[in-house]
């Protein structure tokens, strides 16, 4: 009986011992909050919210609330045409600045104007027709104050390298010029479309890298291709790549080079060289780089009037047709065989002038801290293509020079378009005939000196220290365009493009975690070598979100890194792993596929006896966790709001197992 007595004493005794022991072994331990659980969504506000997101992230009808009708309907006349609103605050101090700078960029404009048309295989009016109307219609729809706009290098080269392919410019040039028109409509309607439903992160997907290399590549084509003005050589390839182009070259230099047209042109290169080295180095004198083209123009023009340098095999204008843009909105090819031909063209060209416009547009607006609207801009600049289409005007868009210049002649607003425009319908009405004894090789001079500034050998530099396959992709683009075509070098700077981001989405990054020294904070332990590894713990961070495309390598590079552990445990006889934790939290988004992977996990670290824990999962991918009840496979208790909490809970586990 009394031993009885003892015993049950005893063992009451040892609860006690048991429960006091297990409650200060917890007190000891911190709280562990749970994750939580984001409430239930309706499917179609889930939907809604989604489409929000991805169209209307800027909330775009934020000032329309709590409106009244009239004054909505004056925020919507307002939100197409922007220069109705600030207009109102506008100024004589304001139009100072504009007018100095409209006059100036002018200036710039009308001999760039006359060389970019002959890019485009386009007489040289086509030029400045598309620097009289588009500004006009982009000075009361575009938001950008520092754009300006007319015909680019670029996009002139592109268009009549596409338009040549299909049509040839000097056997029919009456079909040429009207799918010059089509392609211009047809570009706009693209810009328009792509503003008007919201769509202009999709020329986001061209990276800067490629941008930067196609541009180069361009610059060095343009420039090639001005080798016939500059040197008076009378037959030319009509390729454009370099091999093609060094080839008709050399082979005219005994017998089709004119000395008088490469010292005006040769002349006349360096002086604008000069000029822009001048301009560069000291930025008050902003102006003589751009009053330079304009000056050698009539320099150049009166030398070969007094000399009749003509008369001696130096080509010229000889004639630019006088008066306004005459309207073409019968040239345009609405059906028929050259309809889709013109389409193609036009959404290529288009896409290209938009990605010119608006990395323009933002570079100047982050200067001057004001906010660009993407998508206004587009349907201002497809509007603009719209409309100088049916006025004979050939793919316009914002040149960078120009707007450099703008902004630091001191444009305060898109007036200074405006401005541009009256000097170029000046121009066009009164003073083309003076034109008629101009150089070719001045207008060679004149191109060469503005693509110069194309070639950015300091982001290239930049880009290789940032990302070598940014680097590729820069090469790839830049090479396409000089050995092959204006059109492959851009099929290789969107594949490259493309290829980058299917390579970053199917192999995401992974690292292994350590603990920081005196913190509870885990981080790559090659970023930081001096965190340790917690024994019998292995901590894994997925760096994407998880989806069909790359579930199954997530599943396999974490299963690598794990034998690679134990196999390195086992060489150093240390504690085999027991614990495998997942940081989850730079996992954005899972689908089924990606559940499906962590199902896997869970089964083949089962065989193992190694226990999964997640830790950290977002609300989205939380939501989706319980969705699929993996939760339950795993446990409530193995999901945790933090690594340092997971490894709390599991590290005095680790103490008891023998």
């Amino acid at each position: 009986m009394s031993n009885r007595v003892s015993t049950n004493l005893g063992s009451n005794e040892m609860d006690v011992i048991n429960n006091s022991s297990s409650r200060r072994s917890s007190e000891s331990l911190p709280y562990v909050h749970k994750v939580g659980v984001p409430p239930k969504q309706n499917l179609l506000k889930e939907i809604a919210g989604t489409v929000k997101e991805t169209f209307f992230a800027d909330d775009p009808l934020r000032n329309f609330k709590d409106q009244s009708k009239s004054r909505k309907l004056v925020l919507g006349f307002q939100a197409i045409f922007p220069i109705f609103e600030w207009g109102r605050n506008y100024s004589l101090s304001k139009f100072k600045g504009d007018f100095i700078a409209g006059l100036t960029i002018a200036s710039l404009c009308i001999p760039q104007d006359i060389g970019y048309a002959s890019l485009a295989n386009l007489a040289p009016q086509y030029g400045l027709y598309s620097s009289f109307v588009p500004p006009l219609v982009y000075a009361f729809m575009g938001s950008s104050r520092d754009i300006a706009i007319g015909p680019v290098a670029v996009v002139s080269l592109l268009l009549g390298s596409l338009l040549q392919d299909e049509i040839d410019p000097n056997k029919n040039p009456v079909d040429y010029l009207r799918l010059a028109f089509t392609a211009t409509f047809f570009a706009g309607i693209t810009q328009v479309t792509l503003g008007f439903l919201r769509l202009g992160f999709l020329i986001d997907f061209l990276s800067h890298a490629a941008i930067v290399g196609f541009m180069a590549g361009a610059a060095v084509t343009i420039a090639l291709q001005q080798l016939k003005g500059l040197l008076g050589i009378k037959k030319f390839t009509k390729n454009t790549d370099i091999v093609s182009v060094m080839r008709s070259v050399w082979g005219s230099v005994h017998h089709g080079w004119n000395w008088q047209t490469i010292l005006i042109g040769v002349s006349f290169l360096a002086f604008l060289l000069v000029a822009k080295y001048i301009g560069k180095k000291k930025k008050k004198l902003f102006w003589v780089p751009a009053i330079a083209p304009l000056i050698s123009v009539f320099l150049s023009t009166f030398f070969v009037y007094i000399t009749r340098a003509d008369k001696h095999g130096v080509k010229i204008v000889n004639h630019i047709r006088k008066g306004i843009n005459p309207p073409s909105v019968d040239e345009i090819f609405f059906s028929g065989q050259y309809l889709a031909k013109g389409f193609r063209i036009g959404l290529v060209a288009g896409m290209i002038a938009l990605t010119e416009a608006v990395a323009i547009g933002r570079t100047f607006a982050s200067m001057k801290d004001y906010q660009l609207d993407g998508n206004k801009e587009m349907v201002a600049l497809g509007t603009m293509n719209i409309v100088g289409s049916m006025t004979s005007c050939y793919v316009a868009t914002g040149s960078f020079s120009r707007s450099a210049v703008n902004y630091m002649a001191g444009c305060n607003t898109a007036v200074s378009n405006i401005v541009m425009s009256t000097a170029v319908f000046l121009t066009l009405k009164f003073i083309t005939p003076l034109f008629k004894y101009t150089p070719n090789a001045i207008l060679s001079s004149i191109i060469i000196s503005a693509v110069i500034g194309l070639i950015d050998f300091e982001a290239v530099c930049l880009i290789w220290k940032i990302d070598k396959f940014d680097f590729v992709a820069c090469m790839g683009a830049f090479f396409g365009v000089v050995f092959s075509s204006v059109e492959i070098g851009l099929l290789i700077a969107v594949s490259i493009s493309f290829a980058k981001i299917l390579l970053q989405v199917t192999r995401p990054r992974t690292a292994i975690l350590g603990k920081l020294p005196r913190t509870t904070v885990y981080r790559n332990i090659l970023q930081y070598p001096d965190a340790t590894k917690v024994p019998g713990i292995l901590i894994v961070r997925v760096d994407s979100a998880i989806y069909f495309s790359n579930s199954n390598y997530v599943k396999e590079r974490i299963l690598r890194w794990l034998a690679d552990e134990e196999e390195n445990l086992k060489e150093h006889s240390r504690p085999r792993i027991q614990y495998l934790i997942v940081e989850m939290s730079p996992v954005t988004d899972i689908d089924t596929s990606g559940i499906h992977a962590l199902e896997e996990l869970f089964r083949s670290l089962e065989k193992r006896d190694i226990k999964l824990v997640l830790a950290n999962p977002g609300p989205v991918v939380v939501d989706k966790l319980h969705a699929s009840k993996f939760q339950e496979l795993i446990g409530e208790d193995r999901i945790f709001l933090t690594v340092a909490d997971a490894v709390m809970t599991c590290a005095p586990k680790l103490e008891l197992d023998p």
